[in-house]
């Protein structure tokens, strides 16, 4: 039986921590929209060009493009026995275009504080050179600002410094407490907490685990 879940959660929840543990113990794809954009733009396709112009305006990509690149990753093979979504749906519209792709099993809401995320976000650090993420709190560099892998330098994106974060939690809340609603009336939503900025993740996918069990039982 095919196993269809969305994660619902704010920026720094950890969504893709939980989405990529999940994947290998459900043994289904992990699919974020967000992801297979850059993999869009990067490969250089017709569609990525299209994708770069959005982007470099700083505009939000449609949603019938966005709507039609899942579509298009839903019908490959991999997904046949299931999928973890992860950055759609982000909106009422989106949720009701989604309804007509694909039929969804769980909405698992990840509920974490404003202040662990403020916390967990402004201690991020990234690396100029490859892209690898740290964090000062919770997955130091072996050398301060010094990349492990490559050796490059390590910065703050200016998006995870704490008021723009607090703005950008402000934003998800307007803008996806309907879409939470909407799945709870049709008894799709589950809710699991974060209460410890050092919490092991494994203690969360454990519980989502037991939540997408129910059906076994």
């Amino acid at each position: 039986m095919a196993l269809r879940i969305v994660l619902l959660g704010p920026p720094g929840a950890g969504k893709g921590t939980y989405a990529s543990r999940l994947m290998r113990r459900l043994r289904i794809p992990h699919i974020s929209t967000g992801d297979m954009v850059r993999e869009e733009i990067k490969a250089g396709t017709p569609l990525g060009r299209v994708l770069k112009e959005y982007s470099d305006r700083g505009e939000l990509v449609p949603d019938d493009i966005i709507i039609g690149i899942l579509e298009e990753r839903l019908k490959k093979r991999d997904c046949a026995e299931g999928f973890i979504l992860d950055g759609f749906p982000r909106t009422i519209p989106q949720a009701e275009a989604l309804d007509k792709i694909t039929g969804i099993d769980y909405v698992i809401n990840i509920n974490v504080s404003d202040e662990i995320i403020v916390q967990r976000l402004s201690s991020r650090l990234v690396c100029k050179r490859c892209g690898a993420i740290y964090n000062r709190l919770t997955l130091k560099p072996k050398r301060d600002m010094i990349c492990d892998i490559c050796g490059g330098e390590l910065y703050t994106r200016e998006d995870d410094k704490p008021e723009v974060v607090r703005e950008r939690l402000r934003v998800y809340k307007v803008r996806t407490k309907p879409l939470i609603e909407y799945y709870r009336r049709r008894g799709l939503l589950r809710e699991v907490y974060c209460k410890d900025i050092k919490a092991d993740p494994e203690v969360v996918v454990d519980e989502i685990i037991s939540i997408v069990k129910e059906r076994e039982l």
